[in-house]
């Protein structure tokens, strides 16, 4: 009987086990560019003390991506103080007074969402990183083109640019644009777009270089000796060294010099969370899980 009750006992806990292993869930995971897995303290440690820019990648529309780049900020913030300068895609060249209005108090809440071309999921997602920067008076720059002009260079490609007014060209990265098919990422791009593009697939392209330039150009203008330039874009406009990298490394000398950090987000569907073996390896690789939720 004892020895009845004591298989009974290991079933317990064998199952018991296997239920609570079952249960786990891993919220996301750090890699290297060496592929090996890192913890988040590493992640700071390793940002705050070798780099001058980081593009950090996101997927718009996930919860946890964004919830990360907050804790980034906080944790870059706590190991370089005042030097950290933010900036993002989500805000355009042409609302940078807007932003500067908001973070001096000089906007209220009201007029800030009236005047400047928010994002649907900004108080979600984009607010907290702006609150911070006011809070701790650290600058946020307003790093993209404004969305009309490269929603002129998709219909009508980069020629409509010549003809923009004087007062209009310090929204644009300077002109001419040069668009290279070199440039990581495009080649995909046309494959991606070329059914819904047609003959304007290259104007789709011109459009993405556009919005590449003048970011690059942004952080460019906007960091200075001693700071740290943290930048937030969507995953496509950097992973694999491409997008705003690619043009950050073709501006002066200086530019070339400095160290840039490209982290790279991919959801994936194992639980695990391990690397994907075709992921082109950047300074850092945040893996999130697919079925994340959505903020939009």
């Amino acid at each position: 009987m004892k020895k009845y009750l004591f298989l009974l006992f290991l079933l317990h806990i064998f199952f018991t086990t296997s239920v609570l292993k079952a249960q786990e869930l891993k919220a996301y995971q750090l890699y290297n560019k060496k592929g090996e897995p890192i913890s988040f303290s590493t992640f700071i440690e390793e940002l705050s003390t070798k780099y001058d820019i980081i593009l950090f990648g996101e997927f718009h529309d996930n919860a946890l991506n964004h919830w990360l780049e907050l804790k980034t900020t906080q944790a870059l913030y706590q190991k370089r103080g005042e030097d950290v300068v933010l900036g993002a895609e989500m805000f355009e060249r042409d609302n940078a007074e807007e932003v500067k209005g908001y973070l001096a108090d000089q906007l209220t809440e009201e007029h800030f969402a009236h005047d400047a071309r928010l994002w649907p999921n900004y108080k979600t997602d984009y607010k907290p990183l702006l609150d911070f920067a006011k809070t701790h008076q650290l600058d946020f720059i307003a790093t993209n083109v404004p969305r009309h002009y490269a929603q002129l260079v998709a219909q009508h490609n980069l020629d409509t640019l010549s003809h923009l007014k004087q007062e209009e060209r310090p929204y644009l990265a300077k002109l001419p644009l040069k668009v290279s098919m070199r440039t990581p990422g495009y080649d995909q791009m046309k494959d991606m777009m070329k059914e819904h593009a047609g003959d304007k697939v290259q104007n789709y392209i011109n459009a993405q270089a556009l919005k590449d330039a003048t970011m690059a150009e942004s952080i460019r203008q906007n960091w200075e000796k001693g700071k740290l330039f943290l930048h937030f874009n969507g995953n496509f406009h950097s992973q694999a060294y491409g997008g705003i990298y690619w043009y950050l490394k073709r501006q002066k000398k200086l530019l070339q010099r400095l160290r840039i950090a490209v982290i790279t987000v991919v959801q994936t569907e194992d639980k695990a969370l391990s690397l994907p073996q075709d992921i082109e390896k950047t300074e850092a690789i945040l893996v999130l899980p697919q079925d994340m939720t959505r903020t939009f």
